[in-house]
């Protein structure tokens, strides 16, 4: 019974896999929807059954997209399907809402470089050449606009040359784009996948409040060397600059993460009104500079266990 029960419910998630697939890439105007909704079906079985028969359908998924759908569409099985089941098994094993997110993060980065391998090996299309092209387009009009205002000669190659330095700086960070673009697709798909399991099974997934959110110590060593490796010179083409400039943009991002859920965290606890820390994130997006302010708070947060003192003493 069991076992024809997931042949069934295998069968008829792929084949809502299959619509929603065909929806994305014959129906622009659904397509940015549907996108977001591709990985569903896979959480949804996986929660279920955990990531060994969801391997199956992945399988079956992207063997029927080579059928019925285009070539140039197996990427886009490959990558909802694995993060789907990564986001899936996670709910399976019953692992917190958070640790749940960063495993879909994981599973969405593999599909993001099976996309980036496949569209190189097969259709000799390189994303970070296609990204400096499209930089270096902006970089032409941006050029042309200023000669259009009567730009100096002097004041038209410090632009340029400044815009060429962000152009390599953009490109050197391509990999935390890629990043970013999974941690997007994995809190959305997860955020759905939440909402559509509660109204099926009746259960009450959701992620906990944002100002519970708490990364590990370990995240502050990792910011902390790749700061160190960042202060030594090194070729810039060198893959270890590469790495420890990606590294730290991204740690950095967590460690600002940390340092406004505390803001949250903060006002809750001292029951200030919500329209605080929300006007403190405003603040933070308007004024760049305060970032860094806010990162070093997260930093602090994570390192002295601000919250865990906080509470001791509220106990006390």
């Amino acid at each position: 019974m069991n076992q024809s029960k997931r042949l069934t419910d295998g069968a008829l998630l792929t084949a809502i896999f299959m619509v929603l697939l065909l929806v994305t890439v014959f129906v622009p105007v659904l397509s940015i929807f549907a996108m977001f909704v591709l990985p569903v079906p896979f959480v949804i079985y996986a929660s279920r059954y955990n990531w060994k028969p969801t391997l199956l359908m992945l399988v079956a998924a992207m063997i029927l997209t080579t059928l019925f759908a285009t070539v140039f569409s197996l990427p886009i099985a490959v990558l909802m399907g694995f993060g789907g089941l990564m986001i899936g098994s996670a709910i399976y094993q019953n692992v917190s809402a958070y640790e749940t997110w960063a495993r879909g993060t994981f599973g969405f980065i593999v599909g993001l470089l099976f996309v980036f391998v496949y569209s190189q090996v097969l259709f000799d299309v390189n994303w970070i050449e296609e990204f400096e092209s499209a930089l270096a387009e902006s970089m032409q009009m941006s050029t042309a606009f200023l000669e259009q205002f009567g730009a100096g000669e002097q004041q038209m190659e410090e632009t340029q040359e400044l815009l060429e330095q962000q152009i390599g700086l953009l490109t050197d960070l391509f990999p935390v784009g890629l990043a970013v673009a999974a941690v997007v697709l994995a809190f959305i798909s997860q955020w759905l996948s939440y909402k559509v399991i509660n109204r099926i099974e009746r259960k009450e997934l959701r992620f906990p409040p944002f100002r519970m959110l708490q990364f590990p110590v370990s995240v502050i060593w990792i910011y902390l060397a790749a700061l160190v490796f960042s202060f030594i010179e090194l070729d810039p083409d060198n893959v270890l600059y590469l790495g420890a400039q990606n590294l730290l943009v991204i740690t950095g991002l967590l460690m600002s993460l940390q340092g406004i859920s505390f803001i949250f965290f903060y006002a809750h606890h001292k029951n200030i009104s919500k329209a605080i820390p929300i006007l403190s994130v405003v603040l933070i997006v308007i004024f760049a500079p305060l970032l860094y302010l806010v990162r070093i708070l997260g930093i602090i947060d994570i390192g002295f266990r601000l919250r865990d003192r906080m509470t001791d003493n509220n106990e006390k």
